[in-house]
C-alpha cells in the first residue's frame, strides 16, 4: 500500500479508489491471476503426458495394459468432471497419509473409524507445524493432479484417434523397409499424428482454460474466490467500504479469459499451419495450393 494511503478516511474519489485497489487483499487478487496461469502451465504438459501414455496403452499388444488404457479413457470420460475434481484430491491425500501412517505411526488403531479417516499427527499432510505456504502449495498440487487426470483422459482419446488417422499404408511401407515396430512409432506414427491431433487438443486447451474457476471448489484462492470476496459489500468476515461491486470484478475476469482464448487461438492457428505443411491432409493441401 502507498504511504499516502495510511489513513483512508482522509481520502476521497480517485485517490481513495487507487489506495483501495492497491491494498494487501487486492495484491492477493492480482497474484491469483498468476495462480491460474501457473495451473495452465503445469497442467497442460502433465495432462498431455497422461494422455500420451493412455493412448499408447490403448494400442498396446499386452492385454492388461490395453485394458488399463481403455478403462482410464472410458471411465473418466463417462463420469461428470466435477466428481473427479472432488474425488482425486481426496483420494490422493488419503492415500499418501495412509502410506505415511504405515511407515511413521506405531498405533494399531484402525485408520477407518466409522466414517472418519484417522491417522496419527506425524502422518498428516501437511503437518500442523508447517507454514501456511506449504499448505497452499500442497492444495495447489492436489488440484493440478485432479486437472491432469481428467484432461489426460480426454487427451488420450484425442491422441488415440489421431494415431488411427495416420494412413496405414505409410506404416506398412516403413515396416517393409525393415523398421521395427518401435522405430515405426517413433519416426512415422508419432510425428504425423500431431497434425490430426491439434484440432482436438486445441479444443481441450480451451476447455481447460474455462475449467480453471473450478480451483475455487478445490479450496484454492483463485480469481473467482477473490472476485466474490472483494466485490461483495459484506462477507462473513469483512465489511467493505463500497456497495456491491461484484459485477465489475467478474467483468475483469471475463476480459481476462477472453484475452486468454483470443491469444490461444492465434498461437494454435500458427502451430496448425506449421504442422500441416507438407502433410496429406486438407489443411496441408490448402497450404500447398496457396503457395502454388
Amino acid at each position: 500500500m502507498l504511504a499516502r494511503c495510511a489513513d483512508p478516511a482522509l481520502l476521497e474519489g480517485l485517490p481513495w479508489l487507487m489506495c483501495y485497489l492497491t491494498s494487501g487483499k487486492h495484491m492477493m487478487f492480482y497474484a491469483s491471476f498468476g495462480t491460474v496461469l501457473l495451473l495452465l502451465a503445469i497442467t497442460a504438459p502433465l495432462a498431455l503426458a497422461f494422455g500420451f501414455g493412455g493412448a499408447l496403452a490403448s494400442r498396446s499388444r499386452i492385454a492388461p495394459l490395453r485394458w488399463f488404457g481403455w478403462l482410464y479413457t472410458s471411465m473418466v470420460r463417462g463420469v461428470p468432471d466435477i466428481l473427479f475434481f472432488l474425488f482425486v484430491p481426496i483420494a490422493v491425500d488419503q492415500g499418501l497419509e495412509w502410506l505415511r501412517h504405515k511407515a511413521l505411526c506405531d498405533s494399531d488403531a484402525p485408520i477407518r473409524q466409522g466414517n472418519d479417516f484417522v491417522v496419527c499427527a506425524a502422518a498428516k499432510l501437511p503437518l500442523s507445524t508447517d507454514p501456511q505456504w506449504v499448505h497452499e502449495v500442497y492444495g495447489f498440487a492436489l488440484a493440478v493432479m485432479a486437472f491432469a487426470v481428467v484432461f489426460g483422459a480426454f487427451a488420450a482419446n484425442v491422441l488415440a484417434g489421431a494415431m488411427r488417422a495416420v494412413p496405414r499404408a505409410q506404416l506398412e511401407t516403413a515396416e517393409a523397409y525393415g523398421l521395427t515396430q518401435r522405430q515405426v512409432s517413433r519416426r512415422i506414427l508419432i510425428p504425423q499424428m500431431w497434425t490430426y491431433a491439434i484440432p482436438g487438443l486445441s479444443n481441450l486447451w480451451m476447455i481447460l482454460i474455462k475449467a480453471t474457476p473450478l480451483l475455487f471448489l478445490l479450496g484454492v484462492e483463485d480469481i473467482v474466490y477473490w472476485a466474490r470476496e472483494l466485490g461483495g459489500a459484506k462477507t462473513s468476515a469483512f465489511t467493505y467500504p463500497h456497495p456491491d461491486w461484484r459485477l465489475y470484478y467478474f467483468f475483469a475476469i471475463l476480459v481476462f479469459y477472453l484475452l486468454m482464448t483470443w491469444g490461444s487461438e492465434r498461437i494454435i492457428g500458427r502451430l496448425t499451419r506449421r504442422l500441416s505443411a507438407g502433410q496429406a491432409t486438407l489443411a496441408g493441401e490448402a497450404l500447398r495450393k496457396g503457395a502454388a
